[in-house]
């Protein structure tokens, strides 16, 4: 009897430890990633420091990206000029050319005001200003260094060229 209750808890551990595979509930899996934690969980690698700039009716608001693959994906559409609009009064959205990775992503995040995201259910990036809850299937790709107050005065629908900055 020892014997099966030891083989049956052997595999209880297993399938566990299967299910997990290194990844937090709502993270990007981080084996061998040394950074922060930020909203929604994922880790950002400390050597990430790619920048993109938005610009904007004579603004700039500059985005620091954080190293996943949703990020890498996006970096690969720029440079890109998009048209963004105003949407619940929180955020600044916008669709992109095409639909980004989605491996390794959180099931959802959190949001901050100056979170820079995706939103996979509808294949579009929105820009948080204010604060939001959790939503199911939003990955973040970085935040806002510069220029959040700028973000809220954008009205109706504006042009928004996007490029990596060095």
């Amino acid at each position: 009897m020892k014997k099966v209750l030891t083989v049956a808890i052997a595999l209880v551990m297993a399938f566990i430890l299967t299910a997990c595979n290194g990844k937090s509930n709502d993270g990007y899996n981080a084996s061998g990633n040394t950074g922060q934690t930020i909203s929604g969980g994922e880790t950002v690698s400390s050597q990430s420091n790619v920048r993109v700039k938005l610009t904007f009716n004579d603004a700039e608001i500059i985005v620091k990206l954080y190293d996943n693959p949703t990020s890498r994906d996006f970096l690969t559409l720029l440079p890109l000029t998009i048209k963004v609009e105003d949407y619940a009064g929180t955020e600044k959205i916008s669709y992109l050319p095409k639909k980004l990775t989605t491996q390794e992503a959180p099931a959802g995040s959190d949001p901050a005001v100056g979170d820079f995201t995706y939103y996979s259910p509808w294949g579009n990036l929105a820009i948080f200003y204010k604060d939001f809850g959790y939503a199911n299937g939003l990955i973040i790709l970085g935040k806002i260094e510069s220029g959040i107050e700028k973000l809220a005065n954008i009205k109706g629908n504006t042009t928004v060229k996007m490029e990596k900055i060095d």
